[in-house]
């Protein structure tokens, strides 16, 4: 009797193990996360919302803050701001973090993701209008 429940025990626990599927690791799901930035610390409105549309890669609202004769320079030189940012924002580029704001909320300085070229430290430097546009930009490396 004794053997019978044995192997009676045995065949259970075999057939039991038979079932059981393979379970699968656990595998990282891949997700594109989209990375936040704290852009309280801008004071400037003008300047906020155009840089959160800088972000947000919304050339359509950035270009809205400007004069339609705004002046922009790049490492001091004058060059053609919407030529200059619609290739920008082909290639995404933005703010990865704004670690200085100065100038009442007007000038910046942060990691700048610059597509082809690479992440460096930057400045924007913003001249704001009577009404409220941007008037200038002025952008380059900083030191």
């Amino acid at each position: 009797m004794k053997n019978k429940f044995i192997i009676i025990l045995t065949v259970f626990c075999l057939l039991t193990a038979c079932g059981q599927k393979k379970i699968e690791q656990n595998k990282p799901i891949k997700t594109k996360k989209k990375q936040i930035m704290d852009l309280n610390k801008i004071t400037n409105q003008t300047v906020k919302k155009a840089i959160e549309a800088l972000q947000e890669n919304d050339k359509t609202n950035w270009y809205s803050y400007f004069t339609k004769d705004a002046v922009f320079t790049d490492d001091g030189n004058q060059l053609n701001l919407k030529s200059f940012f619609d290739n920008a924002f082909n290639h995404k580029e933005k703010f990865l973090s704004i670690d200085k704001v100065e100038n009442e909320g007007k000038n910046l300085e942060g990691n700048f993701f610059a597509g082809q070229w690479g992440t460096f430290r930057t400045y924007f430097n913003f001249h704001i209008n009577e009404e409220g546009k941007i008037e200038r930009l002025d952008i380059g490396q900083a030191k």
